[in-house]
């Protein structure tokens, strides 16, 4: 049984959660299938945008505790669950060359709210709710919520979420800085999707260094983000879709980009 859905759009694909009957709970295919979604979205030349999101009335509630062996202490081991099926999903999704949106339909719960967040760009519909339920269960936030949670709403919100478990609504966390902005439910596929349809008309190398260097910016010294912006914006010049932005500019037109270095 498909766990995911892909729908191709002009310029950009809609990678969908479906679940709907669990809330999208995780489980290992459907891990391995996201995974496989965006190396193919990569990979193709006429995909320049990706939109992640839910089917039904949640996005992810998580991982699906039915869906693992993992119940009895002697033989537990969710590290390596962790290390097999999130790890490369998210490193993937905050290294990957394209724009990647989430629009948030519904509760985001525990490694469900954490794959959101390592979006780009993130939605949420006005019902929806953003949880770090691992305490609940005695677990620690994993899918990079420990790496993510702090940079985006600091460090006193980000301990307050993690142990205290409290859901929040989307208006807090559009407040808090955790997500790009909060959407009318009706409205959210159709704003997620002009968003996606906007980025795949933008410069998609350029874009890409531009995340390059926004994942740097946390952990380099200011010398070391200087030099690679140097070395980054030598390779955005070198670009033809830097020449065809600045005769654009030049003619007072709009640019007609091809995404391509």
């Amino acid at each position: 049984m498909a766990e995911i859905s892909i729908a191709e759009r002009a310029g950009y694909r809609i990678v969908t959660l479906d679940r709907p009957e669990k809330l999208n709970a995780t489980t290992a295919g459907m891990l391995r299938a996201l995974r496989a979604a965006f190396e193919d979205a990569a990979a193709d030349r006429a995909c320049r945008a990706v939109l992640l999101t839910g089917a039904g009335r949640g996005f992810c509630a998580g991982q699906d505790l039915s869906a693992v062996n993992t119940l009895d202490p002697a033989t537990a081991d969710l590290g390596a669950l962790v290390e097999e099926l999130y790890n490369p999903l998210i490193r993937l999704i905050r290294a990957h060359p394209l724009p990647v949106v989430c629009a948030v339909n519904g509760i985001a719960a525990g490694a469900g709210a954490n794959l959101a967040l390592a979006c780009d760009i993130v939605l949420a519909a006005r019902s929806a709710s953003f949880v770090q339920a691992f305490a609940r269960i005695a677990l620690i936030p994993d899918a990079g919520g420990t790496w993510i949670l702090p940079r985006l709403v600091g460090d006193a919100r980000a301990r307050a979420l993690a142990l205290l478990a409290e859901k929040i609504t989307a208006d807090q966390a559009a407040e808090w800085g955790m997500i790009w902005r909060v959407v009318e439910d009706e409205a959210l596929m159709e704003e997620a999707e002009k968003l996606a349809a906007y980025l795949a008309q933008q410069p998609t190398a350029t874009l890409g260094l531009i995340k390059q260097a926004l994942n740097a910016s946390s952990t380099n010294g200011l010398d070391a983000q200087l030099a690679l912006e140097r070395d980054l914006q030598r390779k955005a010049g070198q670009s033809g879709d830097y020449a065809e932005g600045a005769r654009a500019f030049l003619e007072k037109r709009a640019p007609r980009f091809t995404g391509r270095t």
